[in-house]
């Protein structure tokens, strides 16, 4: 891939500069300083910048945040939803593996579906744009993966229905593959018969037997009875801005290609987390 030229480095790490620190000035000599430039370059940009009014020249020759940049951000964050940077992505993923693929937010303790891209096959276990879900363990798992246990202890303690030992152990299980893979995925449990209500009333109730089952581990040559594959989207603090799913299977598939799947899922969605932090996720730890 083509390098940017130095020139352009150059600016975005004085632009870069400023917004890490929006409520100060700075002179010539501490943007010098701060980022190893030459007087002469630094002054240059400097120049082009406040000419521009990215950048603003004090009266005491300090340099702050200028209008047109205010402008900028302004617009960007009233118009420009990530949302808008998922759905090619979204709706790729739908035309490669012939499925739906959804974006879910989370409220509360519930999930709410807010864009769908389906494919041709469209007749497996999945849920409309605008459907709400309750949060159930162990299917919670994908958004304490990243945190501390104790949050994911606090979340188990006041949930309702409360959840059986077995879905807080499944759950525990559930996050450390979420940690190692960057992926979950769910397969139909065998103990539920098949029903044709909506799977948004699946998680519904006091019932404690779901008609999907999250599993802990995966093998690439045993056959699965799929039923979804899904991947979180961090924000700028490392926290779950939303998930994107693939759904709608009808077939059993293997395990090296729900692999194949979640890989492609998990990249698509550390490419909307950079846009969204403005950097790559940083590597998950064991918590």
């Amino acid at each position: 891939m083509a390098r940017s030229s130095p020139g352009v480095r150059r600016i975005v790490a004085i632009l870069n500069f400023f917004a890490d620190h929006p409520s100060q000035s700075f002179t010539l000599t501490d943007l010098v300083r701060a980022l190893k430039l030459s007087r002469a370059t630094c002054h240059a940009l400097l120049t082009g910048l406040v000419e521009s009014g990215y950048l603003y020249r004090m009266q005491d020759k300090s340099y702050a945040i200028g209008p047109t940049l205010v402008h900028i951000g302004r617009i960007a964050n009233e118009h420009l939803s990530p949302l808008q940077v998922a759905q090619p992505e979204m709706r790729a993923l739908a035309d490669e593996f012939d499925a739906i693929c959804s974006a879910f937010f989370r409220e509360g303790d519930q999930v709410v579906v807010r864009a769908r891209a389906a494919a041709v096959s469209h007749l497996g276990w999945s849920s409309p744009q605008g459907a709400h879900m309750l949060l159930r363990a162990p299917f919670a798992a994908v958004y304490y993966a990243g945190s501390p246990k104790a949050d994911a202890d606090a979340w188990l303690a006041q949930a309702v229905p409360p959840p059986t030992l077995e879905q807080r152990g499944a759950m525990f299980e559930s996050m450390a593959f979420v940690r190692e893979h960057g992926y979950c995925f769910f397969v139909r449990n065998p103990l539920v018969p098949e029903s044709r209500s909506a799977p948004e009333l699946a998680f519904s109730g006091d019932r404690t037997e779901f008609p999907v089952a999250l599993p802990s581990e995966i093998r690439a040559d045993q056959v699965y009875h799929l039923a979804s594959v899904t991947a979180p989207v961090l924000d700028e603090r490392d926290q779950v801005a939303f998930l994107l799913g693939l759904m709608g299977f009808t077939d059993r598939t293997s395990g090296a290609n729900i692999e194949k799947m979640g890989r492609r899922l998990r990249e698509a969605c550390d490419r909307i987390t950079t846009f969204i932090a403005g950097r790559k996720p940083r590597p998950a730890a064991s918590k």
